[in-house]
């Protein structure tokens, strides 16, 4: 079998904002944080930082890579490099 190689464009993701108040997003890969006034996750196409308020995440189904957001959406910015996420140790939180 010959091992294809996906490229980024090749892979999908929709980004749909209604009204400012649902957004609906696939090709989600992980969630990295998520707050009432931020979330941040990993997509195909990178990072993806979104920003409001009263944010909350109505559907969240990691196996199709499906997430709705309700809430305030002020902001949705991407980046080409993905966020890993930061594990720390007890020590290292120890000697901040």
């Amino acid at each position: 079998m010959e091992k294809k190689e996906t490229k980024l464009e090749e892979k999908k993701s929709v980004l749909n904002l209604e009204n400012r108040k649902r957004l609906i997003l696939n090709g989600v890969v992980e969630v990295i944080s998520f707050n009432e006034e931020q979330i941040v996750l990993n997509t195909n196409l990178g990072s993806l930082n979104i920003k409001g308020a009263g944010l909350k995440m109505n559907k969240l189904d990691v196996q199709n890579g499906d997430v709705i957001i309700v809430g305030t959406i002020n902001s949705c910015i991407y980046t080409n490099s993905e966020i890993k996420k930061e594990k720390q140790s007890l020590v290292s939180k120890l000697f901040k």
